[in-house]
């Protein structure tokens, strides 16, 4: 089987994610590179592992999360289906099993919040892992006075951490938000379509999905 490791530390996957938050850097968009992939393979690798899903499907859901973000190399419109594009001829030339490239391939190109549905707990996982990833970490504009909305309220969030309850019933995104910086309004104008797309994701898990912001339930 082709591992998350060996796709992790491969030089052609590396400049492709390179390259792609190159294009967002240039065209506005916060940081997409290897911080974002990283995160959002560990918080897909939990949410599926406290679920008790296999080691098999956790490590596709990490090579999936390492490489959603591909299609950005390409546009940002409807980056979700030329990754998965992308994500297939590089799986495929490493000899993938097709099933598992197939699994991949539609988890990737269903993540995002256009047209993307959690088709499979892969999918699913993706979804939450990938949505919940707001920091004050992927603000690259240092002038904070030329902030745009989505600048403000990333950089508003000073602790962000998903977590799944002791009776595996929901899946909670807990912020902790300066609401100097942003107010709790700012972060549903632009995430509100995200946090609907986890609702749904969670309950294909099975899960019920609450948003808790400064110890306040939201959702």
């Amino acid at each position: 089987m082709v591992t998350y490791n060996e796709i992790k530390h491969n030089e052609k996957i590396k400049a492709y994610i390179k390259k792609a938050d190159e294009s967002l850097l240039a065209l506005g968009f916060t940081e997409h590179s290897f911080a974002h992939v990283g995160l959002v393979a560990s918080r897909a690798e939990y949410i599926l592992s406290t679920l008790g899903y296999s080691e098999h499907d956790v490590e596709l859901v990490k090579i999936a999360s390492h490489l959603h973000d591909i299609g950005n190399i390409v546009n940002r419109r409807e980056h979700s289906q030329s990754g998965a594009v992308m994500a297939f001829r590089i799986l495929d030339n490493l000899n993938m099993d097709a099933s598992d490239i197939a699994t991949i391939v539609t988890a990737i190109g269903n993540h995002d919040e256009g047209e993307g549905e959690a088709v499979n707990p892969i999918a699913a996982a993706l979804i939450i892992a990938d949505k919940s990833d707001v920091r004050r970490t992927r603000v690259r504009n240092a002038d904070m006075i030329s902030f745009d909305i989505h600048d403000r309220v990333n950089y508003s969030v000073y602790e962000s951490e998903i977590e799944i309850n002791k009776d595996k019933t929901e899946i909670a995104l807990r912020l902790k938000i300066d609401t100097q910086i942003s107010s709790v309004m700012d972060y549903f104008e632009i995430f509100l379509g995200r946090m609907l797309m986890c609702k749904k994701a969670a309950r294909a898990l099975k899960l019920s999905f609450k948003l808790i912001i400064n110890d306040q339930e939201i959702i």
